[in-house]
Order: C-alpha cells, then sequence, then structure tokens
C-alpha cells in the first residue's frame, strides 16, 4: 500500500499523511502541477474533485468541487502560498459554499507538501495544520483522515498509468 503513515497530533494541530511511489520526484510533483491529474486522486473514490480553477503559483487559487455518490456537492478552495518545485507546495485549505466562495464557519487548514529522493523513488509528506483542536476534532469527525489515506491510495494507478504512456 502506498500510504506508510497517518498521524494526529492534538498537541501541534496537526495531522499528517506520509505515502511512498515508485516514481521520481518530478514525476509525483505532476499529480499536482496538473490539475486534471490532481482530479484523478484528490478525494477519496466515492468523492472525486472537479477544479475548475488551478492557478499553480505563489499566490494562485485553486477552487474546485468533490461529487459525493448520491451526487451531492462539497465545495473546496486554495490559495498557494508557497512553491519550490518539485520540492514543495504550501496552500491555503478550506470549504466553499455552493457558490464558490470560502465558507468561514468551516475555518482554514493549512497544508505542507513535501516531496522527497529516496533513491529514485518518492516520499510525499503532506502535513495539514488546523486553527483549533474543534476545527481539527471536526475534520477528523467528518472523514479527514480515511478520505486522505484512500486519497492517496490512487496515486499508485496514475503513476503507473502514466509511466506506460
Amino acid at each position: 500500500m502506498t500510504v506508510i503513515s497517518s498521524t494526529k497530533n492534538p498537541e501541534t494541530l496537526s495531522y499528517t499523511l506520509v505515502a511512498e511511489f515508485d516514481a521520481d520526484v518530478e514525476r509525483v510533483w505532476q499529480i499536482w502541477e496538473d490539475p486534471r491529474q490532481l482530479e484523478r486522486w484528490w478525494g477519496p473514490p466515492t468523492w472525486p474533485a472537479t477544479f475548475s480553477k488551478h492557478e499553480f503559483t505563489p499566490g494562485g487559487e485553486a477552487s474546485y468541487y468533490m461529487t459525493g455518490p448520491e451526487g451531492e456537492k462539497a465545495g473546496g478552495w486554495w490559495r498557494i502560498t508557497s512553491i519550490e518545485a518539485p520540492y514543495r507546495l504550501e496552500f491555503d485549505d478550506g470549504f466553499a459554499d455552493d457558490n464558490g466562495a470560502p465558507d468561514a464557519e468551516m475555518g482554514t487548514m493549512h497544508a505542507t507538501v513535501t516531496l522527497e529522493d529516496i533513491g529514485g523513488r518518492t516520499r510525499m509528506s503532506v502535513l495539514s495544520k488546523f486553527e483549533s483542536e474543534e476545527q481539527m476534532g471536526r475534520m477528523i469527525d467528518m472523514g479527514m483522515e480515511e478520505g486522505m489515506q484512500e486519497a492517496a491510495g490512487q496515486i499508485d494507478a496514475l503513476l503507473a498509468e502514466h509511466s506506460r504512456a
């Protein structure tokens, strides 16, 4: 399995997912950089994502929604704060209302993605930091941990598919 660890840390208000892939760092970077590839894995299999906006530059914004099994939609947004291609990406992350506007009630998380070369393979760490214990608890209760694991579990097939192309 791709995911090698999934850790909640209430003391630091953080959740970290670590996964490893049989692909080089540049190839794994593409799954973040290309919105069509990102759609193939961002969100668990039963809630696939559709990105309507993906400005992959510092200060850029992304808008997306995930579609559930009954056709329900859950919106989200990113504000990219830092890019150090192909090793590090940081962005603010939150929920959006039906019009794509940030949902302030749900708060903002901050994500740091780090890609590390491990002998021609890649270790990807995704660190999510929360604003409060309440927000962290709400996200975990909503299934964030399982959802992130399921989402990352889709990456191997995407990487294998593109390596044959």
